[in-house]
């Protein structure tokens, strides 16, 4: 019965995050109908973080009013919302503003939902939920999109039959998760705005999943134009799948590695797979793009987000949904600053430019961490 549980909550998980990327493959054909850039296109992309932020930071404690269940409730409404509206008004516009919906949505599912595994299996091993909601999420990322790729490879249309897919599947997922137990404690005395919360020790993983997701976010909003210069843009989706979905192959054996180790690891192969990604999208090469995605993969949705929340969990304690805004938080940040950085250097200077500053702001960030993974500050923040 916990398990079965447990896959209705990943089940869930799987579909909110499948509505954020669920539109990227069209990101350059709704650009081109409303005669905008990639600078542009990025400002809409963005307004997904910008519905994660507010809610990570004011709405943080909104779990121990109401209960996690009807926060994962909600975020099915927004995402069925967000949808729909990208179905009867394909655009910029319409993309920005479901995009923001969703990122509401994968705030509130997002803050709860590690907690809220670990409970449904009755406590235990924290990297066993851990697994569950990183492997939920990472499918999730990267199904939306290439089902819509598989669409638009038959026919190109700006309202794909991934769209009122979408809607049914969150259907389903709504009747599920309202049968989910939710054993929390409320009290209507909890503080609603509350800072996340960084244990001591937690902040390096924090920054890792920055610079992971950064990469992440590159490849679902600036990709699909650089493709398309060579006439792949419809293939784009495939290429997020791999990136967000693949890593979790790689996630049975970042959990047997000690955090520190398993985000080590992602870390060193980080800047070799994005090199690939980048070489690929700028000479038409989609097999290599498609080989650095995997290996990207492996970095950002395996070794450094497994390895990363399960430190966090486990550092966490009793907090352990602060802890795990915190942690998103930082995740986040990195989704959207170097996408809109970039996609500003795009318009201005081209692909090649823009995409070689990245890959060398990545190496150095890279870095950085590295030679910091021991020296973590002897407070924690909050």
């Amino acid at each position: 019965m916990r398990r079965f549980d447990a896959l209705r909550l990943a089940f869930a998980l799987c579909i909110i995050t499948s509505a954020s990327n669920l539109q990227a493959p069209l990101y350059s054909a709704l650009a081109a109908k409303d005669g905008v850039g990639v600078g542009v296109t990025t400002v809409a992309f963005a307004c997904y973080v910008f519905g994660i932020i507010p809610v990570l930071l004011a709405l943080n404690g909104l779990s121990e009013r109401v209960g996690r269940k009807p926060l994962i409730l909600t975020a099915l409404v927004l995402c069925l919302a967000a949808t729909m509206l990208t179905l009867v008004a394909p655009g910029i516009l319409a993309l920005g503003a479901a995009r923001f919906l969703v990122g509401v949505a994968t705030a509130l599912a997002s803050s709860v939902a590690p907690g809220y595994m670990y409970d449904l299996f009755s406590g235990g091993d924290h990297r066993r939920a851990a697994n569950w909601v990183t492997a939920a999420t990472s499918l999730g990322f990267g199904l939306g999109p290439a089902v819509t790729s598989l669409f638009l490879l038959q026919a190109s249309s700006l309202t794909p039959p991934s769209f009122p897919l979408y809607l049914l599947a969150a259907a389903v997922a709504f009747v599920l998760v309202a049968g989910l137990r939710d054993g929390a404690a409320r009290s209507k005395q909890a503080p609603l705005a509350r800072l996340p919360f960084f244990p001591v020790g937690s902040l390096i993983f924090g920054w890792a999943i920055l610079l992971a997701w950064g990469t992440v976010g590159l490849v679902i909003a600036i990709l699909p134009s650089a493709l398309q210069r060579h006439g792949l843009s419809e293939w784009s989706g495939f290429a997020v799948l791999a990136t967000c979905s693949c890593g979790v192959l790689f996630q049975p054996l970042a959990r047997l590695l000690p955090s520190r180790i398993s985000t080590r690891i992602g870390l060193l192969i980080l800047p070799a797979a994005y090199a690939l990604i980048a070489w690929g999208a700028l000479h038409g090469q989609f097999a290599g793009v498609l080989a650095g995605a995997v290996l990207a993969s492996s970095a950002c949705y395996g070794f450094i987000y497994l390895g990363g929340l399960s430190a966090v969990l486990a550092l966490g304690e009793e907090r352990r949904a602060a802890a795990s805004a915190g942690f998103f938080l930082m995740a986040y940040f990195g989704f959207i600053l170097p996408v809109i950085v970039t996609g500003v250097l795009v318009d201005l200077w081209g692909h090649q430019v823009a995409l070689t500053a990245y890959g060398a702001v990545l190496t150095i960030g890279v870095l950085a961490v590295i030679a910091s993974l021991h020296d973590e500050p002897a407070t924690a923040v909050s």
